[in-house]
């Protein structure tokens, strides 16, 4: 392959992990949201939730099992961005090395 096309390649890479980290903040943030939220049920005796545009009152059973099923769900989301973003870094790290090295010898020519 090209250095050329390592270097789009790279760029598409690094594109690619950029997106990662967005979905990883969102995701962190949604958690961030519900276990907020799972910290306002222990207070209240009453308990209410959206569905849709409407409110309606619900017991703190049901939405405490829902907040920690919804937070294992996204610690999982997490875990898996996290795996890829690992993954991404090392293949990048190799590509950009190896771009680094072949413009070493471009130079040395």
């Amino acid at each position: 392959m090209k250095t050329e096309e390592k270097i789009q390649q790279l760029q598409g890479m690094e594109q690619s992990m950029q997106q990662l980290l967005l979905q990883k903040q969102t995701f962190q943030a949604q958690l961030m949201e519900t276990e907020s939220a799972q910290e306002e049920i222990k207070k209240s005796e009453i308990a209410y939730k959206f569905i849709g545009n409407i409110m309606l009152r619900s017991s703190r059973e049901d939405l405490e099992k829902e907040l920690m099923e919804k937070n294992e769900t996204l610690m999982l989301r997490i875990k898996n961005i996290e795996k890829q973003e690992e993954s991404a870094k090392e293949k990048i790290k190799k590509l950009r090395s190896e771009v680094l090295e072949e413009i070493k010898q471009k130079n040395k020519k």
